[in-house]
């Protein structure tokens, strides 16, 4: 191994680089990511293709009735089909993980610096504003201006799933790929939420509105205090769910608000009644326990409910036929590369940054046609656009996986062959560890990786 002296220094220009390497705890936390997700997108492709073939066997009709079997109780506006309690229960875990794990990124995270949020922000901003228009576009070029409503499904990039494909395929891919796809994601998943709660709200209730206000802030309250007795939160975290559910406005957004409530910085002091240490990453704690909850359960079930489609006895057909389901196959295939690739390349334009010296175009174009994979969000917005179990709700999730798999395809080619040239790269950087257990390249930022010069164009 050379010595910091004889590295080679980087350009003096004083611009940052597009895709950088993440920290060495920023990596060590992608890592732990993908494990996890990689399990968590397992499952939720199972469930999906479970769905699809008891939906189209001829056993079609028991499905429908499970999925349509209501519970709860009505007085409290609580009577919900038990789709429909996945749909707006289940899904509030993974949002509030979602919750987590932005507060995290934003406060102790790689997103903290501006440099290096700027680019991954971008292209989230922009991976929902292309896909949006060209769906629109779409839509009105072959004369359906009435699904125009469904602009939002192939905004959003489902975590799971996409971070699963790239776990699998990029075994040797840098971890700055894999924490810029991550990052995006979470920065969608944020702007989803804020769609789903402006534009897919019809009616406001201000009284339990207001009232969510109360079990919102003891929830923020006792977190803060690290008193995080699962006795006390869950209740009151259910409370606050179910008020923002009776004021109209979706339920996920009070997952996406408990989870922002959640601290991630130390305290000065804490009171003689928490449960954790004033140093505690409260956050960190919570994303390790209910991480496997969502990734494990809700988003598998609600994957399960909601892409339950007939597609036997001419019901593909009728699909294709159908302007929005066009449209969102098209989006997500075309307007998420474009859209992610624009605010990548003019954010770098922008800020002066430069392409990290390990990558290449080419791992920008891989890792945004992965973002086409939209599933989870785009099921739930699709519903929320068109009526959940309408036909053209239906044949917009045949849509949505057909687009989903068709860019994790497309995505995979790309990928597999950028995992054989960094395969090299990886093995050297590993070599490269000292007793510390930390890569040298972790502990030296003006290293340039060896071999880079080789992969940089």
């Amino acid at each position: 191994m050379p010595s910091p002296d004889t590295r080679p220094a980087p350009p003096s220009t004083g611009a940052s680089r597009v895709f950088s390497r993440p920290s060495w705890p920023e990596a060590r936390y992608v890592a732990a990511a993908l494990r996890t997700e990689t399990i968590g997108g397992a499952l939720l492709l199972l469930a999906a293709v479970a769905a699809l073939v008891w939906a189209n066997s001829p056993w079609r009709e028991s499905y429908a009735a499970l999925r349509d079997l209501e519970l709860g109780v009505e007085s409290l506006h609580l009577r919900l089909s038990i789709g429909h309690w996945a749909a707006d229960g289940l899904l509030a875990i993974f949002f509030f993980v979602a919750g987590l794990e932005l507060k995290r990124e934003f406060l102790v995270g790689d997103l903290r610096e501006v440099r290096r949020a700027v680019v991954p922000v971008a292209a989230a901003v922009c991976g929902v504003i292309v896909p949006a228009l060209t769906y629109l576009a779409v839509v009105h070029g072959l004369g359906a201006g009435e699904a125009a409503r469904g602009w939002a499904i192939p905004t959003a990039t489902d975590i799971a799933f996409a971070l699963a494909v790239l776990a699998v395929i990029g075994s040797h891919l840098p971890n700055a790929l894999r924490s810029f796809l991550l990052t995006l994601a979470v920065v969608d998943d944020l702007i989803a939420i804020t769609i789903i709660a402006i534009f897919y709200t019809d009616h406001v209730e201000v009284l339990p509105l207001l009232l969510a206000l109360l079990p919102l802030a003891a929830f923020t309250f006792l977190t803060q205090r690290r008193i995080t007795h699962w006795w006390l939160l869950v209740p009151i975290a259910f409370l606050t769910w179910a008020l923002v559910h009776a004021s109209g406005i979706h339920a996920t957004v009070a997952g996406v608000l408990l989870g922002l409530a959640v601290p991630v910085k130390p305290r000065t002091q804490v009171p003689a009644a928490a449960t954790m240490s004033r140093k505690a990453d409260v956050a960190h704690r919570f994303e390790h326990l209910v991480r496997p909850v969502s990734a494990g359960f809700a988003v598998p079930v609600f994957a399960f409910f909601a892409s339950g489609v007939t597609v036997v006895g001419g019901g593909l057909g009728a699909t294709f036929a159908d302007e929005a389901a066009i449209a969102v196959v098209v989006a997500l295939v075309g307007g998420k590369l474009v859209g992610v690739l624009t605010g990548t390349f003019v954010a770098a334009k922008l800020t002066r940054a430069t392409l990290d010296p390990s990558l290449g175009w080419w791992d920008a174009v891989g890792v945004a046609l992965l973002t086409g994979v939209g599933f989870t969000v785009s099921l739930l917005v699709g519903e929320l656009a068109f009526g959940a179990g309408s036909e053209r709700d239906e044949h917009v999730k045949v849509a949505i996986l057909t687009g989903s798999l068709l860019a994790a395809c497309l995505a995979a080619v790309v990928l597999r062959v950028r995992n054989r040239v960094h395969r090299r790269i990886h093995e050297e950087e590993t070599a490269d560890t000292d007793a510390d257990g930390i890569p040298d390249v972790y502990q030296d930022d003006t290293a340039v990786p060896p071999g880079a010069r080789a992969v940089s164009g």
